[in-house]
């Protein structure tokens, strides 16, 4: 041991003073490298047992909780034919017309905008794949915003939490209409011109309410996570966080809504009027205005 711990001190000293002992230890590193691999075997194979065993567990555990949500999702869809039926007889009860599915392209992530003022993205679907301006987009959540621009092979979508991006909304729970507009933040969007009395609390659900016919309605768009009540002000300050998931949805879907009926008045009931009634009514009611003027 002694003699051991004199020729290291002395490898010690020639390695410190003399340059050429930095061939011989390359030389002796590669070869004490298999005597390394070696010893070191036994943890990596541990190491590599830990990992297979932690990721089976994982995946044990991913299984029964999506077994769960199985179960789940089968009741509400049990629950669901129910009440689906029930609205079909109520609608037929007040002549309602039928509302039928949206139907849908699906889109992916292709870029992020990296200007940081702006809360934009590119996704794969084009003009040649039906895309227009103005199209809702959504993810697995709710919306996530809509179409601004329009390629043949890529679309631009700008999203709800963009400053310049507002849409009309409305509470679930008892229908109260507002409009939400983008903060400019990743989770901030605020609810404008709120009275100070209006029925609205944290954890409400906003959703679309499909005013202006851009949005289809009842699609979910936020949840409140903030109303404060300043003295003396007419307006609550009203924050909510969208349900989309902005910073990690990397598949969508585009919706292609039908077409806003014509109102009444402007192509709608009138258009279905005879032309000559139409006329004649006119010239009655012309001179019914003509007798007034003559009487004053």
């Amino acid at each position: 041991m002694l003699v051991c711990a004199i020729l290291a001190i002395a490898l010690m000293f020639v390695d410190l003073r003399f340059t050429r002992m930095e061939t011989v230890r390359a030389q002796l590193s590669t070869l004490v490298a298999p005597v390394q691999w070696v010893v070191s075997l036994p943890s990596d194979v541990l190491n590599w047992g830990a990992l297979v065993l932690s990721e089976q567990s994982t995946l044990v555990e991913e299984n029964r909780r999506l077994r769960e949500q199985i179960l789940t999702l089968s009741h509400r869809v049990q629950r669901m034919a129910s009440l689906t039926a029930e609205n079909v007889r109520l609608r037929e009860l007040l002549s309602a017309s039928q509302e039928h599915d949206i139907p849908f392209i699906t889109a992916e992530l292709l870029s992020l905008d990296p200007d940081p003022f702006t809360h934009r993205m590119v996704i794969d679907r084009g003009r040649r794949d039906g895309v227009f301006v103005g199209q809702p987009v959504m993810d697995a959540a709710g919306l996530v915003g809509q179409v601004t621009a329009v390629s043949a092979y890529s679309s631009r979508v700008l999203l709800v939490t963009d400053a310049s991006h507002a849409l009309p909304i409305q509470v679930n729970r008892n229908g109260l209409r507002f409009v939400l507009q983008g903060a400019g933040r990743d989770q901030g969007l605020n609810v404008l011109h709120v009275p100070d009395t209006a029925d609205i609390r944290e954890g409400d659900l906003l959703v679309t309410s499909g005013l202006a016919g851009r949005f289809p309605p009842g699609y979910p768009v936020a949840r409140v996570n903030k109303v404060v009540h300043d003295p003396g002000e007419p307006f609550a300050r009203v924050e909510a966080d969208p349900v989309a998931k902005l910073q990690r949805s990397r598949h969508f879907l585009l919706l292609f809504p039908p077409e806003p009926r014509s109102p009444e008045g402007r192509g709608g009931w009138v258009a279905s009027l005879d032309p000559a009634a139409v006329e004649m009514a006119r010239r009655v009611a012309g001179d019914a205005v003509a007798s007034a003027e003559g009487e004053e």
